[in-house]
């Protein structure tokens, strides 16, 4: 059997995980046009074994043996490069990775939570990520490519379902594609059902590397900083995943580094820009060193002026 375990690897929102790959290479019930695994080989929703669950676990057994204490993992995430839930053994599987005492979480697409079983399974997990990309009928067909059988107003009503009964850590991911799914109308309907379903945080993201399809752009700044307000507006709890790994959550009192970790997770306002700069007694020109160089950009919503990491750290030309 081919090594499914890989990692660990540092993760913003897990931060050590070790991954767990359950299924085969992209066999899925999406054809995501933005899937940077390529292609969908096999498009299926009825679920089966892939691997038996026990041979999963003798994998993890050899992987965290070899460890030592500093690279013991936060969470053992199952994230394969197809769809999770199509293996008819998770629910098994996350019983018998919780007896290492380590938090376990899933990442899927959420396109079989309308299954009562697939629903229960997710029950079982410490975190939830789920991707919501639109709630438009027809953007979901275009986007997500889902399998014939699918209906995105029974996955979503699951959600709904699945969001108050789960006690764990619920969290959403939603990729924004220019021109696609990335207009004032796309993200207040979306941002409506996702504080009706109220997740931990909702992660706005980008295609970071090639899509399977092409003719597909990332959402630009300007877009993404729209969806963080939009979504902060309905009293979500936004971050970005843009491709630049910052960690926001520290302030190491170095102002360059402070504002271009946040600023990759959180646009900030020009009051919350200046109250940082107070804090590190920076001054206006290390700011603007960072505009001039093309790190950071300046997006103005309703007059109020938003400064935002620019995606794939690149440097103005």
């Amino acid at each position: 059997m081919e090594s499914i375990i890989f990692g660990p690897v540092p993760s913003r929102r897990l931060g050590r995980s070790i991954g767990v790959n359950n299924i085969p290479h992209k066999i899925c019930s999406y054809s995501c046009v933005y899937c940077q695994v390529g292609k969908v080989d096999k498009m299926q929703i009825n679920r089966r074994e892939f691997y038996p669950p026990d041979s999963i676990i003798n994998q993890v057994d050899r992987k965290l043996y070899c460890l030592n204490a500093k690279d013991f993992p936060d969470y053992i995430t199952i994230v394969p490069d197809g769809e999770p839930t199509l293996d008819i053994h998770l629910g098994e599987l996350i019983v018998k990775l919780k007896t290492y005492g380590i938090l376990v979480a899933v990442i899927t697409n959420g396109s079989l939570i309308d299954n009562k079983s697939v629903q229960a399974e997710l029950m079982l997990a410490d975190y939830v990520s789920i991707k919501i990309d639109t709630v438009n009928h027809i953007t979901w067909r275009s986007v997500n490519k889902p399998h014939k059988a699918l209906h995105l107003r029974s996955i979503l009503k699951a959600i709904h379902d699945f969001s108050k009964s789960f006690s764990g850590q619920l969290v959403t991911e939603s990729m924004l594609l220019k021109d696609v799914n990335d207009s004032d109308e796309e993200l207040e309907a979306l941002a409506q059902f996702l504080q009706d379903i109220r997740p931990n945080i909702a992660y706005i993201a980008i295609p970071t590397r090639p899509p399977a399809f092409e003719g597909i752009f990332p959402a630009d700044e300007t877009a993404v900083t729209l969806a963080y307000e939009i979504f902060s507006r309905h009293n979500l709890t936004a971050e970005m995943l843009t491709g630049y790994e910052g960690n926001a959550f520290a302030s190491s009192g170095n102002f360059t580094d402070d504002m271009l970790s946040i600023t990759a997770v959180h646009p900030m306002r020009r009051d919350a820009v200046l109250e940082l700069m107070a804090k590190s007694n920076a001054t206006e020109e290390s700011l603007n060193l960072l505009i001039d160089n093309g790190l950071i950009k300046i997006i103005n919503f309703n007059n109020q002026d938003y400064f935002l990491r620019r995606f794939g750290n690149e440097q103005k030309h």
